[in-house]
């Protein structure tokens, strides 16, 4: 009984915005975190610094088990082992003073992205997330029917990895998450390891992106002036002209309304999203003669292409590499239509028995 009366009056005295909120500490029991003390949401980089957080060691390659529809990464952990996991994850955020929330999305195209609620125990954390999330309207995640959510904990023992079948030993953090119910759990260093977290993400957010229209792809963005170019390539290609590019992430978003990158670009004076591509470039690497130089293609040669995704003598379908939880062929099929249907012209640039690079092409 005393306890209630304590969490009435905190909450009672909160604002919205910045900081705490009545609305907040309801939400946040809703993903099983029972706030002991005060949630913070949404402090800027300065307010964050001033929390704690630094600038932290960056990892890459650290565990990734993904589970669910997934082609390409998805991992043997159980229904009953992630929710484990998230048990002790849920009481562990629960058991700590202050909580860290940063609400966000994974693109920028409205009515066509993902929205996604980060939940901490570290403001570095927060503070790491928040560099690559599109900024979302106050209350957007609330309002949303299947956000995605983020647990990023990095002070959680390190024996909370065995649950998914990570040894303690040699323990430096993990990514795990669950496609179906649409959840990410960062583990000790896991928010460090941003290229891993980006394909997680890219992975739990394509089903909501394409039921809203949107078609996640595996490319990168070209723009010049008002003209802006879908490119399909391999990394080595891709770091010949990084400097080209709007953005060094793989992943876009192409729906009707115009495409843009899945995470935030490094330059926040540049647009958020763009219009429809005048073009769609696809790079293959194919030394036997048998493809030219460049090629002129339909909508149904760009798609079968695509599909392909021949390089080197290898098949990547969809040219994606990570996870994804779609069916390439269903991914070929929503970009002829695209293609079809805006006159979007494309080409195929093959780049075999020659330097890898498309500048000037």
């Amino acid at each position: 009984m005393v306890q209630n009366q304590v969490y009435v009056s905190s909450v009672s005295m909160c604002r919205e915005g910045p900081g705490v909120s009545y609305g907040l500490y309801g939400a946040l029991a809703g993903k099983g975190v029972i706030v002991k003390d005060k949630a913070f949401r949404n402090l800027k980089a300065s307010e964050l610094h001033k929390k704690g957080a630094s600038i932290t060691e960056s990892f890459s390659g650290l565990p990734m088990h993904i589970r669910g529809n997934v082609l390409g990464g998805a991992s043997e952990t159980t229904k009953a082992q992630f929710g484990k996991l998230l048990k002790q994850v849920t009481s562990h955020l629960s058991s700590i003073s202050e909580v860290f929330v940063h609400d966000g999305a994974i693109g920028s195209l409205p009515k066509c992205d993902a929205k996604v609620r980060v939940i901490s125990d570290s403001p570095a954390a927060v503070l790491s997330l928040s560099n690559f999330l599109w900024e979302t309207p106050t209350r957007a995640v609330s309002h949303d029917s299947c956000p995605i959510t983020v647990y990023a904990v990095t002070s959680i023992s390190p024996t909370a990895g065995e649950t998914i079948g990570l040894g303690a030993k040699d323990y430096r953090g993990f990514i795990a998450a669950d496609v179906e119910r649409s959840l990410l759990v960062l583990g000790g260093k896991g928010f460090s390891d941003a290229n891993g977290i980006k394909e997680a993400l890219a992975a739990l957010a394509g089903p909501i992106i394409s039921s809203r229209g949107g078609i996640p792809l595996s490319a990168r963005l070209l723009a010049s002036g008002d003209s802006v170019t879908i490119l399909f390539a391999p990394e080595d290609v891709i770091q010949s002209i990084s400097d080209k590019l709007v953005t060094k992430d793989s992943g876009v978003v192409l729906s009707s309304r115009g495409i843009s990158p899945l995470f935030q670009m490094k330059n926040p004076g540049g647009p958020s999203f763009f219009k429809l591509p005048a073009t769609v470039v696809l790079i293959t690497s194919d030394s036997s003669g048998v493809i030219p130089s460049i090629s002129k293609l339909s909508p149904g040669q760009a798609a079968y292409h695509f599909l392909a995704g021949f390089q080197d003598g290898k098949f990547v379908p969809a040219y994606c590499k990570g996870p994804s939880p779609f069916d390439p062929l269903e991914l070929s099929q929503a970009l002829f239509s695209e293609l079809q249907n805006n006159q979007i012209s494309s080409f195929l640039i093959n780049v075999g028995g020659r330097d890898k690079s498309v500048a000037g092409e």
